[in-house]
């Protein structure tokens, strides 16, 4: 079983940032793609971005790319999400999710994750 630990949500101002970190308790971590997603309030979950397992690929959302950056070290177990020019509809419960031994090609999906994290919070201000 794989735990998924989301930090470093809060309160951010419009235009600001906001670095998330997932820490993953599982020992194939290297061979996990991951995965962002985000719900905002009275929304459906939707999908932010997806790591390969070397890190070498990325994809995001269309309307995210350009503010916000998915990375990972693996060597530390851990998927992070940097978000810039935050606006207030960025505001959301942001999930980081694990997928072993998966397919990047479908990381834009949540049916191809196997756990999720508990969720952390990310409140915009305007």
């Amino acid at each position: 079983q794989v735990q998924l630990l989301e930090s470093g949500g809060g309160l951010a101002q419009a235009g600001g940032s906001l670095r998330l970190s997932c820490t993953s308790s599982g020992s194939t971590f290297s061979r996990d793609v991951m995965g962002w997603f985000r719900q905002a309030p009275g929304k459906e979950r939707e999908f932010v971005a997806t790591i390969s397992w070397t890190g070498s690929h990325t994809f995001y959302a269309d309307s995210l790319e350009e503010r916000f950056t998915i990375s990972r070290d693996n060597a530390k177990n851990t998927v992070y999400l940097q978000m810039t020019s935050l606006k207030p509809e960025d505001t959301a419960v942001y999930y980081c999710a694990a997928s072993p031994g998966g397919d990047f090609n479908r990381g834009w999906s949540e049916s191809e994750y196997n756990y999720w994290g508990q969720g952390t919070e990310v409140t915009v201000s305007s």
